[in-house]
């Protein structure tokens, strides 16, 4: 796992198996877990992107392994230490080459996917006699209409990144090689503004999907309110007002 903190406030946590198409075993998983643990604390850090090694995002769950009992999860936060509890940062997939099985339900878990035009995507855990349990089988419904999910994850076909750039759950498409490039430009577009309404604004869309009505505005306010009270709102009003680039303190 190799984890390297670049410019403006961006992260790149890279999966480094690329023998094995970067395959998720439980070292991977601990490594990406302990990677997030580290840049959610980090003050550095606001946005980070989840990359591959040697041209490939990642083929899955690592089934030599599997067979072994070297299982990829983590306690508490799921298969390859991600997919039952991302960062509270936003969090990009940079993808080339395969996202399969495993490797899908990786970029699943992510709030943003930037892929090569050359990239795959599929389920294919049902030719294999399992079952896509890290949380494809449910995040994909929830981002494309239900009739192409179901296709996507009972015939555990692949399915190119244009593909999915039509349907809306891949966010940019790039040339060949240049995913990251591409992930890293949009990151830190995103960095560049205050960490806290970022993080907080993450929390809100990704939560609000089974608030009631009743609730909404409650809940959202609970969420958001210390960022409206926080010195990073006056920075924020002041730089405006002065027309100079904001200086965020996350506090």
């Amino acid at each position: 796992m190799l984890v390297e903190i670049v410019d403006g406030g961006v992260a790149v946590v890279t999966i480094n198996r690329p023998r094995v198409r970067n395959a998720v075993n439980g070292a991977v998983a601990r490594g990406i877990a302990a990677a997030l643990d580290e840049l959610d604390a980090s003050p550095e850090v606001s946005v980070i992107v989840l990359t591959g090694a040697g041209g490939t995002f990642s083929a899955g769950m690592d089934l030599k392994g599997f067979l072994t009992g070297d299982m990829p999860t983590v306690e508490g936060r799921g298969f390859g230490g991600i997919t039952e509890a991302p960062p509270k940062k936003p969090i990009i997939a940079a993808v080339e080459g395969y996202a399969l099985a495993g490797g899908f339900e990786l970029a699943l878990a992510c709030d943003i996917v930037v892929a090569s035009e050359d990239a795959k995507f599929g389920l294919p855990e049902p030719r294999r006699g399992l079952v896509a349990a890290a949380g494809g089988i449910m995040r994909l419904p929830r981002r494309i209409p239900y009739h192409v999910a179901m296709e996507i994850a009972l015939t555990g076909e692949h399915y190119p990144a244009t593909r999915l750039y039509e349907l809306g759950l891949v966010n940019r498409v790039t040339y060949p090689g240049e995913a990251l490039h591409g992930a890293l430009e949009l990151a830190r577009t995103i960095a560049a503004n205050a960490p806290l309404a970022l993080a907080a604004t993450k929390r809100v869309v990704v939560e609000s999907a089974d608030w009631s009505r009743e609730e909404m505005f409650r809940k959202q306010g609970e969420i958001i309110g210390p960022v409206f009270t926080s010195g990073d709102a006056m920075e924020g009003a002041a730089a405006f007002a002065e027309k100079r680039p904001p200086v965020w303190k996350g506090e």
